[in-house]
């Protein structure tokens, strides 16, 4: 199967999470989305692989043209892997398909070009007119 994206997790302790989208847009990637999480190792885990527990973890999801994926992963691996003070792990999964990414379609376009005061009348519009239908079926 040809996949146009990646998708790109990396886990890192908290407060890394500027040093992964540094790297990732040295790269070419566009943005990412940041997750707070708490990592579960146990200390004889910890022990075994020397390394410090630190419950407090920050997950990045990254969607990248797959064109960048090596580069992406050597750069992050380099510099926030799991021998620096990150002590990132990156992986990917492969995206199948995908909505809002690549090519803008008419809607995109027209719903980029709605002004945030007509999408808030239309929002109350819409409230209004299902307020009105809850009203009429109780009757």
């Amino acid at each position: 199967m040809d996949t146009k994206y990646e998708l790109v997790i990396c886990v890192v302790n908290k407060g890394f999470n500027e040093q992964v989208m540094i790297t990732a847009k040295s790269c070419g990637a566009k943005g990412g989305t940041v997750i707070n999480a708490r990592g579960t190792a146990k200390e004889d885990v910890a022990k075994r692989f020397d390394y410090i527990v630190t419950p407090e973890k920050e997950i990045v999801l990254l969607v990248v043209p797959f064109e960048i994926k090596d580069q992406l992963l050597h750069a992050l691996y380099k510099d926030i892997g799991f021998q620096t003070p990150a002590q990132g792990i990156v992986f990917t999964v492969p995206v199948d398909e995908t909505a809002g990414i690549g090519k803008k379609s008419a809607a995109n376009e027209k719903a980029q070009e709605v002004s945030y005061e007509e999408y808030n009348k239309a929002l109350a519009e819409s409230k209004d007119k299902e307020e009105a239908s809850n009203e009429d079926a109780k009757q």
